[in-house]
């Protein structure tokens, strides 16, 4: 016998999934040559898995990207590798690195947070590939900047965002069309929170980098911050160091990624620590959010996803 969906039947999951699923279809229909943006995190990989269900069993209309800073924690990086050669996908790598050696991104002190430089070496990217439009893991309940974006968030010539001068999505109507030289950022899960990339990533038995479950790892505190010691993020004179069962909930640049103490071993206790927590997932998590001059918005004007 056969069960048809109805309104009735279909969970939040289901229509936040189908909501998806239409976009990354628009965007395959609309433009001509996008690009989905992949880092080995955990947005990014719900992504993975929804693209999977949009155009299998044919292969992605569009290759995968990461910018790389250059001091990413290996754990993800590896992670990042083994997921695209499972998918048998091509994965482009673009560095921050590659970049400071063009001289198109100088960095004030060797110690300095490549984070913010990442437009650069993005706009380069999209330069050099002629790519249209690019796939992004953003979600608005992340932080005030991203609360702002359009699902299909339109950049002009230059990379720029402009918060007051995007396009109208209504009835679900996403509008990709773009001029040569101008760019899209697509944003599939816009809509999605913390708690529902979780329960996605539950349901669907997706595989993880495990550096996002509880384990122990030497860290110092720093301003309020739980700061990993890593060889870029070293102790400084007078802290102590302990080793400290942490978890991180969001994964980038080391300079700028903080964990946060935890005992989930697993995505059912993350699910229960998320659905508890008081604490935003960027709050006390992402350094470089809380700084003027590499806040989310200005980097985003300037070019970021």
């Amino acid at each position: 016998m056969t069960t048809t969906l109805t309104k009735e039947t279909l969970s939040h999951l289901d229509w936040l999934e189908s909501e998806a699923i239409h976009i990354l279809r628009e965007v395959a229909g609309q433009c001509s040559n996008p690009v989905l943006l992949f880092s080995g995190g955990k947005d990014s990989l719900c992504i993975l898995r929804l693209a999977e269900k949009a155009f299998r069993p044919g292969r992605f209309p569009f290759p995968l990207m990461h910018i790389d800073t250059g001091h990413n924690y290996r754990e993800v990086i590896d992670f990042r590798d083994q997921r695209a050669a499972e998918l048998g996908e091509r994965l482009i790598v673009r560095s921050v690195e590659d970049s400071m050696k063009r001289g198109t991104v100088v960095l004030k002190s060797a110690d300095e947070p490549r984070n913010k430089h990442q437009s650069v070496t993005l706009l380069e990217a999209i330069e050099e590939f002629g790519f249209d439009c690019c796939i992004g893991g953003a979600r608005r309940d992340e932080e005030k900047a991203r609360a702002k974006e359009r699902i299909m968030s339109f950049r002009d010539e230059f990379g720029q965002w402009d918060p007051k001068n995007q396009r109208p999505e209504l009835w679900n109507l996403f509008n990709a069309r773009s001029h040569k030289g101008e760019n899209i950022r697509a944003f599939p899960i816009s809509n999605w929170t913390e708690m529902d990339v979780w329960q996605y990533i539950e349901r669907e038995n997706l595989g993880l980098p495990s550096i996002y479950f509880a384990h122990t790892r030497p860290i110092v505190r720093r301003s309020g911050a739980i700061v990993p010691v890593t060889d870029v993020t070293p102790a400084r004179p007078g802290e102590r160091i302990e080793d400290l069962l942490v978890r991180f909930r969001t994964v980038g640049d080391i300079t700028c990624t903080a964990p946060v103490e935890s005992d989930a071993d697993t995505v059912a206790k993350i699910v229960l620590e998320t659905a508890t927590t008081t604490i935003t997932e960027r709050g006390a998590t992402r350094l470089d959010d809380q700084t003027s001059d590499a806040s989310m918005e200005q980097r985003k004007k300037e070019g970021y996803f």
